[in-house]
């Protein structure tokens, strides 16, 4: 899948967050240069979903991205530039994580059962 970044000078860990959800960057604009700004018509070919990072852009640039989002009937979000809201939010509309096998070194331990504690 093939995301459009609006928002964000730097992507910082954006990118590995995206892949793990198996969601690649199409294209990334920053949103604060006035070239940025100016109305697109469309949004770029190949486009599966549109992510809006609210704490970079102003209200008419995000209204006018998810206007394009909805004629194109592509996918939005709308979140913070943090990681944990950009998760928060592919989670809402949807999205996982991709599974790691139990070899691979990003492969998450297995949750505590919530049993009791035993007292030594």
């Amino acid at each position: 899948m093939n995301a459009m970044l609006v928002g964000a000078d730097t992507l910082g860990n954006i990118p590995g967050v995206l892949d793990e959800f198996g969601i690649s960057i199409h294209k990334h604009l920053s949103g604060r240069n006035s070239s940025h700004q100016r109305k697109l018509d469309r949004l770029p070919a190949g486009t599966d979903l549109l992510i809006l990072f609210t704490d970079f852009l102003g209200h008419n640039v995000m209204k006018h991205f998810r206007e394009l989002a909805n004629e194109e009937k592509v996918r939005f979000i709308a979140c913070r530039r943090s990681v944990c809201s950009l998760k928060q939010q592919l989670n809402c509309v949807g999205f996982t994580e991709k599974q790691h096998c139990a070899s691979c070194p990003n492969a998450c331990q297995k949750p505590f059962s919530g049993g009791k504690a035993r007292k030594h």
